[in-house]
């Protein structure tokens, strides 16, 4: 409730309603209107005329004078049909900007022209600066008049809109305030900005404020929301501004990037809340068009995985780079459907690239020579693959055919088929892994590198990057999602931290990387600085305006809105993920790329363990893969090996016993029996 409500008369605030119900006229047709404005404004054009003789400190008898009135009422008629032709009278009222003045200027100004010609005509008395006087008087009132009109109309309406502070007074947030005066959900009440020389200044009638300000503000106004104007700002200059705005107990969100306002795809008024990519991203290094364009440009490209999070985004990048066709692997129909469609829909009517989405799995020998020969394959970008922890650490024979053998069965086909360029994308678990799924990530390295040592003709490369944002899978969903339930929102650990990328980022270094390769190489992504996952948790919490608080810990807090709870590290899971497996990693051409050197098995010997690991698979026997996963050379270091042990030093089942194995196996009953 305002001072107003609580001070003004009850009789005026009433006569008030009836008055704004009166401007308002929803009884007249827009006919009607239009006719009542020009009757308003032909009363305002004359009565401007004892206001221009008073400030021109012109005599009296001026007035007096009936040739200055008639040039006058000559005037009128000009100014009204120019009002009418600059389309004054099809503004509607209650959303009047200031590009409405032009009207009224030109409208003011042609009038005054066609006073001045009548008095010369007639011999009136009128000097010209008294006509320029009357002119900017019509200016004022005629446009004054709209604008208190519109005041008064949207004043009752926007005691219900949101209060907002605007983070940045540049020419985006010039015009996000124009875009919000045009509707009544947010009230702009103060600009923030850091450049020292807006300060105090006011733009659009809203103040600009320095950064010091905005508690006191956020406090003095009750802010719940502050919108960042800043679509072109770096992302480390965006991670201190929302650093700071996060103290604040605000939901902070932001207009579209600047790429989308330009081409179209945005308007300012698509705000959206702050997402941690915002904050996580780091600044991108452009890509280099060469090492883009190197194994696409007019090629025959084949995305494995094309469907997930990383495929997906390779099948975006590489359409960018004009190859002669992209086929598109996948098992699930629903995701080969979806990107398929985003990427015939991009196409429009352009005949190339060819698009060729293929339903399939990397396990069929027989289906993936097929689909490389027939279609002529010359590069192959292999995403398809198992990846999160706890599903293959709890279903480790199909983790290790997908993972292991998909791979082997696909690189074989690669080198059999021609393929010049082979690129597996791989994961920083598979660097002393210590669940399965980087075990297997680990054994499909090995098997590119064997495959390299083979000499075919076909480049083999590896990259092994971190966590990208917002991919499938990832904390940051599983977050915003246990945050908009209300929580708690779940934390393994106090201290677990990981590594994140972008997409769009890991797509093109992966590409970049591939371009590179000579044939063997393990290629590692720098990924920045870890994350600490629980700082992570706090600052999405408090972006949505709310106060996290810990439970089922020593320092637990249980004052505030979103419960943070501490649940323990999952089976598998690292407190810190490692990229290197042993030495420093030796730079390339890239600055955002490494090479790493690391041994690699003999193919001979890799054949046989993978021989021993696929006779285990198909007896459903976890006991030896397990023992096979210790004893390969991949350092894999599992965590929790309590029943592993138990099940290493059982005897041998008798033939009944497998039987029954494979059977709950097959039901899916749990890792214990099978997978």
């Amino acid at each position: 409730m305002t001072w107003y409500n609580i001070f003004a008369p009850r009789s005026f605030q009433r006569a008030r309603v009836r008055v704004r119900a009166a401007l308002e006229l929803h009884g007249l047709s827009r006919a009607h209107k239009r006719l009542l404005l020009l009757g308003t404004d032909s009363l305002l054009i004359l009565a401007c005329l004892p206001l221009a003789v008073l400030f021109h400190s012109a005599p009296p008898a001026t007035l007096r004078e009936p040739t200055i009135w008639a040039a006058v009422l000559t005037g009128v008629p000009v100014s009204l049909y120019a009002f009418h032709w600059f389309g004054l009278y099809r503004v509607v009222l209650r959303y009047i900007t200031g590009t409405t003045m032009r009207s009224v200027a030109a409208g003011a100004g042609l009038g005054a022209a066609a006073t001045l010609v009548t008095a010369l005509t007639l011999g009136a008395p009128l000097p010209a600066g008294l006509a320029l006087t009357h002119a900017m008087l019509v200016l004022l009132v005629a446009g004054g008049v709209r604008f208190g009109v519109r005041t008064f109309i949207r004043k009752p309406a926007l005691r219900d809109a949101t209060p907002v502070i605007i983070y940045g007074a540049g020419q985006a947030g010039q015009q996000l305030v124009a875009a919000l005066n045009l509707g009544l959900e947010y009230q702009p009440v103060a600009f923030i900005d850091d450049d020292a020389r807006l300060h105090g200044a006011t733009i659009n009638g809203v103040r600009v404020h320095p950064a010091a300000d905005m508690r006191m503000l956020a406090t003095g106004w009750h802010i719940r929301e502050v919108l960042m104007a800043m679509p072109s700002l770096n992302r480390s200059r965006r991670r201190r501004i929302i650093a700071r705005l996060e103290t604040l107990g605000v939901e902070v969100k932001t207009i579209p990037a600047m790429g989308d306002l330009v081409s179209g795809r945005a308007r300012f008024t698509d705000l959206r809340p702050v997402t941690p990519e915002d904050m996580l991203g780091r600044d991108p290094v452009p890509p280099r068009p060469e090492l883009m364009q190197r194994n696409i440009t007019g090629k025959v490209v084949m995305v494995t995985g094309a469907g997930g999070t990383i495929g997906a985004e390779l099948c975006r990048q590489i359409m960018a780079q004009g190859p002669r066709r992209l086929v598109m692997l996948d098992v699930c129909e629903y995701a080969l459907y979806t990107i398929t469609t985003e990427l015939r829909d991009s196409l429009g009517n352009r005949a190339e690239p060819q698009l060729c989405p293929v339903l399939g799995s990397v396990q069929n020998p027989a289906r993936m020579c097929a689909i490389l020969a027939q279609l002529e394959v010359q590069t192959v970008y292999h995403a398809a693959a198992y990846k999160h922890v706890n599903m293959v650490e709890e279903n480790l024979i199909e983790g290790m055919h997908n993972n292991v053998f998909g791979t082997r069965v696909l690189a074989r086909a690669a080198a059999e088929c021609g393929v010049e360029n082979f690129t597996l994308v791989s994961t920083d678990k598979t660097v002393r892994p210590t669940n399965v799924m980087g075990a297997t990530k680990r054994l499909a390295e090995l098997i590119c590198q064997a495959e390299a040592q083979r000499g075919h003709g076909c480049v083999f490369s590896m990259v092994r990057f971190g966590n990208v944002l917002g991919s499938s899978g990832s904390v940051i969903p599983r977050f915003r999602d246990q945050i908009e339930r209300g929580g708690p929102v779940t934390v393994t650990h106090r201290d677990v931290t990981r590594y994140f990328m972008t997409i769009p980022e890991a797509a093109q270094l992966v590409i970049q990387a591939g371009a590179m390769a000579h044939g063997g190489d393990v290629f590692v992504l720098d990924m920045g600085r870890p994350v600490r996952i629980l700082d992570l948790a706090k600052s999405m919490i408090r972006l949505h305006g709310l106060v996290p608080y810990l439970i089922g810990t020593e320092d637990a807090d249980e004052t505030g809105d979103i419960a943070i709870e501490i649940t323990g590290l999952k089976p598998g899971e690292k407190l810190h993920e490692e990229l290197l497996i042993a030495g420093n990693p030796e730079g390339t051409a890239h600055p955002r790329i490494m090479s790493a050197s690391e041994v690699a098995l003999s193919p001979v010997e890799l054949e046989a363990l993978l021989d021993d690991i696929w006779i285990a698979c198909k007896a459903f026997d976890l006991a030896a893969i397990h023992r096979l996963l210790l004893e390969a050379p991949l350092d894999y270091r599992p965590q929790t090996r309590d029943i592993h042990d138990i099940m290493w030093q059982r005897p041998a089942p008798s033939k009944p016993a497998v039987r029954l194995r494979v059977v709950d196996a097959r039901a899916g009953t749990s890792a214990s029996v099978g997978g």
